[in-house]
């Protein structure tokens, strides 16, 4: 058993943890949340290495403990699988698995031995992928495979998981809910960090919810319900997660793609069209080609060569043409993709618009504040407008993505996966903003994993399988049910119509 007891911790004036009280029972499955900010990623840091305490204790079976490194936690066997992911994009899969762990024989690499083990572990968790692919050249969805795949090949007594499955599919979720069973089985702790309500009523034993650095509830799960949870995490009762759709999409056509191809990914002929003030959701299991084919609509890839917009061809062979076309593209990889993390927030805010900003040459820095405070305050950014963006918690992170294409408020505007790691109160502001952004005419493509959020937002959905466009489901069309059968591959009774 572990107990912490009245963690303090601070970074310089920022005070994150204010006494938090934490105990994880031996096998079992504890789960943590809170708001971002809340100090959830902080505490466990601290419990695994990375971080050291300012004051408080922690008692590992009644004895004092404390790691001063992540390799101490590691070989004291407490594993952290972070929200971003610790993954070297030069090695392949295969080096990742056993970085700081290789195998050898008679002093060299024994390759043939770490290929057997690596192979095995992806059996174990029924998941597919080439070992000798590079790292970088993974999906985010397969990177946090991999991560999980390193924690299961160590000698691991408590794991924390941080949003593990924030960019896995509802069938990959499955398999590692019976991994994480399986594990408790055997006697394995679990901290399990998430803000998918669904989840940590299926998966965990106990709640802990942290609210502005200290600890405001402890339950039992089965002793407590969503109301209560969202009560302590934000202090107030929430309303309906998802907004009414009140206004009407326009027939008019905001944005027509035909044939569009990507040979690296397997993408083929590619139709679909997007309607002024419209949400046009995708969805479809993990490497179904979603991302892949919003890349090559930004210019990021190629592969995008019939493009219309308001019945203009356009050509798009880079990201700038895209955004000088009125296309901004939140991407689901924020980290090495949607932000600069050495620059501040209000930099990351104001950089898609800082034509907005300028005039005759120079910056108009108060104006910058001015937007900057705002989004700060609409998306309830929990930091100061100075920060670095890599001071941020991942979830701020994502409201600062999301918050710069806001401010330069593009005509087409493509999010993927824009609520990862994101807590149940934000989620439902962002949810707020995306409505009241169609209402003002903008027309909004939206790539998402879970499936309640493309089908409690989306006007209508396209269904992706293995590179293919299945087809596009009008809302009442739009269930679970259906959706799954076109993204594993299936039809739908020959009795259903189908509208693109």
């Amino acid at each position: 058993m572990i107990q912490m007891q009245g963690i303090h911790k601070a970074f310089g004036k920022n005070k994150v943890l204010l006494g938090v009280d934490f105990t994880l029972h031996d096998g079992s499955i504890h789960a943590l949340m809170g708001e971002n900010g809340a100090g959830k990623s902080t505490l466990m840091k601290i419990l695994s290495g990375v971080h050291q305490y300012d004051s408080g204790e922690i008692l590992r079976d009644g004895e004092a403990v404390q790691y001063n490194t992540l390799k101490e936690a590691e070989k004291a066997g407490v594993i952290f699988i972070h929200q971003e992911l610790n993954i070297w994009p030069e090695l392949t899969v295969l080096e990742n698995l056993f970085i700081g762990n290789e195998k050898t024989k008679f002093g060299l690499l024994n390759n043939k031995l770490m290929k057997e083990q690596g192979e095995a572990v992806f059996k174990r968790l029924k998941f597919k992928i080439d070992l000798s692919k590079r790292a970088g050249d993974c999906s985010v969805g397969q990177q946090q495979m991999i991560e999980i795949a390193k924690a299961l090949m160590m000698d691991t007594k408590v794991l924390i998981m941080d949003e593990p499955t924030a960019a896995l599919t509802d069938s990959e979720i499955e398999v590692l809910f019976d991994i994480i069973n399986d594990l408790r089985a055997s006697g394995v702790s679990i901290v399990y960090i998430s803000h998918r309500m669904d989840e940590i009523f299926t998966i965990s034993d106990e709640i802990t919810v942290l609210r502005d650095g200290m600890s405001v509830l402890y339950e039992k799960t089965e002793h407590t319900d969503y109301n209560a949870l969202v009560r302590a995490m934000v202090g107030r009762d929430l309303d309906e997660q998802f907004p009414t759709r009140s206004h009407t999409v326009e027939s008019d056509i905001a944005l027509k793609v035909e044939g569009l191809e990507n040979k690296t990914h397997n993408i083929k002929d590619i139709s679909f069209e997007l309607r002024k003030g419209e949400i046009l959701g995708f969805a479809g299991l993990m490497g179904a080609g979603r991302t892949e084919i919003m890349r090559a609509l930004f210019g990021a890839d190629p592969g995008a060569k019939n493009v219309a917009i308001h019945g203009k061809q356009v050509k798009i062979d880079k990201p700038s043409d895209a955004i000088n076309h009125g296309i901004g593209f939140i991407t689901e990889n924020r980290k090495s993709e949607g932000l600069i993390l050495d620059f501040n927030l209000i930099d990351n805010l104001t950089m898609p618009s800082h034509k907005s900003f300028s005039s005759k040459g120079f910056m108009k820095r108060k104006d910058e504040a001015d937007f900057a405070d705002l989004m700060i305050k609409r998306l309830n950014i929990k930091t100061e407008k100075s920060s670095l963006m890599s001071q941020l918690s991942g979830g701020n992170q994502q409201k600062v993505v999301i918050g710069k294409w806001v401010g330069r408020q593009p005509e087409i505007l493509i999010l993927d996966e824009p609520t990862r790691g994101i807590d149940v109160g934000a989620k439902r502001e962002i949810y707020y903003l995306i409505n009241e952004l169609t209402e003002r005419g903008m027309s909004i493509v939206l790539i998402s994993s879970e499936l309640p959020e493309v089908i409690g937002l989306s006007d209508r959905v396209a269904v992706m399988s293995e590179g293919r466009l299945m087809d596009v489901l009008d809302k009442e069309q739009v269930n679970q049910e259906n959706i799954m059968t076109l993204a594993t591959g299936g039809k739908l009774d020959e009795t259903e119509t189908y509208s693109k």
